[in-house]
């Protein structure tokens, strides 16, 4: 099918199901550790093997404090995303319950592969699963991500299925996959009834084995994505664009697409990128409640000091708060 057909096919499901609406989510990180630390194409395989997780990760006051930030600007949480291990388990359930007394909702987790154990200690705080399948084709998995079998991520969505948690997959495009593989994709998201999908380009690293690849044209990108609407019309899909690439925003919701991810928001609030990506907005005749341009009066003292956390914590969250706000501002 040719792709603009594609796109106006998808473009219009789309608006059967979800209307004319989009908005900007935020994927909030937690560390810059992981175990598993050899995806070729991953920053965290450039960090050195004798790093400890304490060292590479980042203090509970400031996630929650992005936690909080995200509610006010009126950004959807997509995930809590880091490196496997970073955290114990104890220490990993105990955020978890933090996040949850601000955010009162349950959160997607995207912490590499889980045990039945970890994720009947996580439950009560989540909403889903998110499995880092990056790329569907297992001989390509296989090279890409040596220590990070299929297998194991397959076994973490069934064990969150069995639990009665939802299922979602993120998607890296510029990896070495190509259009033929997209048959194994949908495959994988009816086997375990993936509800979220998250399609991302490429972003070269440096010092990785990717560093000197091309990031995918958005051609590319937008054929996954109405692809992907076509075979599910009411799979959420989140496309990830940065920010040297926000002028491509309304050309992929216009190809069937939810939401937009990794728009690093806290930096670029209110710069010109921020700006383009709110008019990208309305160029692609999506509304929105995402504010990523006009400064807020927030009484994050009042706010913190009413939540059931301990006195010393809460101190630290406004003051991490109030800096965030004073870099937006």
């Amino acid at each position: 099918m040719d792709l603009e057909i594609q796109r106006k096919k998808a473009e219009k499901l789309y608006l059967s199901n979800f209307g004319c609406r989009t908005n900007f989510e935020r994927a909030v990180f937690f560390s810059w550790y992981c175990a598993i630390r050899d995806c070729k194409y991953c920053y965290m395989s450039t960090q050195p093997s004798n790093k400890k997780p304490h060292e590479a990760r980042r203090r509970i006051e400031s996630v929650l404090a992005e936690v909080y930030l995200l509610g006010k600007f009126g950004w959807d949480f997509g995930q809590l995303s880091g490196g496997h291990e970073a955290f114990d388990e104890d220490e990993l359930e105990n955020l978890l319950k933090l996040i949850n007394i601000i955010h009162k909702q349950g959160i997607w987790l995207n912490a590499g592969p889980l045990t039945e154990g970890q994720i009947t200690r996580f439950k009560p705080y989540l909403r889903g699963i998110v499995g880092a399948l990056e790329t569907p084709r297992q001989s390509l998995h296989d090279e890409i991500c040596p220590s990070k079998p299929i297998s194991d991520i397959e076994n973490t969505l069934d064990l969150a299925l069995k639990h009665g948690l939802e299922t979602s997959v993120t998607i890296i495009l510029g990896l070495g996959e190509n259009k033929g593989d997209y048959d194994l994709l949908k495959e994988f998201i009816e086997r375990f009834k993936i509800s979220v999908i998250h399609y991302y380009a490429l972003n070269p690293q440096k010092g990785t084995a990717y560093e000197n690849t091309k990031s995918p044209p958005q051609e590319y990108q937008g054929w996954w994505i109405s692809k992907t609407r076509l075979d599910f019309p009411k799979i959420i899909i989140q496309c990830g664009i940065w920010a040297d690439k926000v002028n491509q925003v309304a050309y992929l919701l216009n190809s069937g697409a939810n939401t937009v991810s990794k728009f690093p928001a806290l930096k670029l609030f209110g710069r010109p990128e921020a700006i383009e990506l709110e008019r990208q907005f309305k160029l692609a005749g999506r509304s929105h409640r995402s504010n990523l341009t006009h400064p807020m009066k927030i009484d994050a003292t009042a706010d913190i000091s009413e939540l059931n956390l301990p006195e010393s914590l809460k101190t630290k969250i406004i003051e991490k708060i109030n800096m965030y706000l004073k870099r937006m501002n």
